[in-house]
């Protein structure tokens, strides 16, 4: 039954939208559907003015999809993929769909921290399609605005001035810790941290949330580090930190892991200086079960 004044989505219209971004053209579209090209098109335009957003737009001799038109297209596809899994399911067939689970990760996070931290979600117990896209968060968040990841990872909270709105979850906060190959170990003998006055350290680029509270314990500790490199991406710089080209920071959570997977020998904690982990949603309840594991796992296991 009709309702009035409740906005409905017209289901046709949409699946006629979904066949000519599929096709390319209202041409391709009109011969898969059997309809007219001007019907087609009256129908397209029907869609766009009831969402109030241009779909589509000329591009040379044919048409692509807008902003709008792209975020329509991916909700239009999950929903007509949902539609073909709910006709098998009522028919008794698998549907064989796993669950799928769109990770941004800010690419000055340690990679084995964010494995680590997404190991939850593959525990769960059902298939599970995990997908990590790494870059800067101002693009992360704009992904995560559009839908089209659903959480991001960052060592940093959203903030009106790095990108817009979300809701900032705490996974956990931890010591930092200083390490060396062995070799760099060897050529810095002493009393920790005062043998590492003058000695080459990697760090991240200026601006990243652990650069600035480096420079602080450097500051605090009367040290006059000389940077060998500056690095935006974090395996980068371990890269280079297993060369033995200077000394890097990382969090005390995976300090075992990090020893470990690079050769590294662990000097201690950098007493005062904390790192911490977010997970950035576009909405402020949490309701996807792999992104709930992985919230759970953080506090329970890893930032005890």
């Amino acid at each position: 039954m009709y309702h009035p004044g409740v906005d409905w989505l017209n289901y046709h219209h949409l699946l006629y939208f979904w066949t000519v971004a599929r096709e390319g053209s209202v041409t391709a579209a009109a011969r898969t559907l059997n309809l007219s090209q001007p019907a087609l098109s009256t129908q397209i335009r029907a869609l766009e003015e009831s969402l109030g957003e241009r779909l589509f737009e000329k591009a040379g001799r044919g048409l692509r999809l807008t902003g709008a038109g792209q975020v329509a297209f991916r909700y239009a596809d999950e929903i007509f993929t949902l539609g073909r899994e709910f006709r098998q399911a009522l028919k008794g067939r698998p549907t064989g769909r796993a669950l799928r689970l769109v990770v941004g990760v800010s690419d000055v996070l340690p990679k084995l921290m964010v494995q680590r931290l997404l190991r939850p979600a593959l525990r769960l117990g059902e298939p599970l399609h995990l997908t990590c896209r790494e870059g800067t968060l101002p693009l992360l968040l704009e992904a995560l605005q559009a839908h089209e990841v659903d959480i991001v990872l960052s060592d940093v909270p959203c903030t009106p001035v790095t990108g817009p709105r979300a809701f900032n979850h705490l996974l956990g906060e931890c010591g930092v810790e200083l390490f060396g190959s062995p070799d760099l170990v060897a050529r810095h003998p002493g009393p920790f941290p005062e043998a590492l006055n003058g000695a080459p350290f990697l760090l991240p680029s200026e601006g990243h949330a652990l650069r600035r509270g480096l420079d602080t314990w450097f500051e605090r500790r009367g040290l006059h580090p000389v940077i060998s490199g500056e690095f935006d991406d974090s395996a980068l710089l371990m890269t280079f930190g297993e060369e033995g080209l200077g000394f890097l920071a990382a969090h005390a959570a995976i300090s075992g892991e990090v020893a470990r997977a690079h050769g590294l020998v662990g000097l201690g904690p950098m007493d005062g200086l904390k790192g911490r982990i977010y997970a950035v949603s576009a909405e402020r309840r949490l309701v996807h079960p792999a992104v709930l594991a992985v919230l759970e796992a953080a506090k329970a296991e890893i930032f005890l």
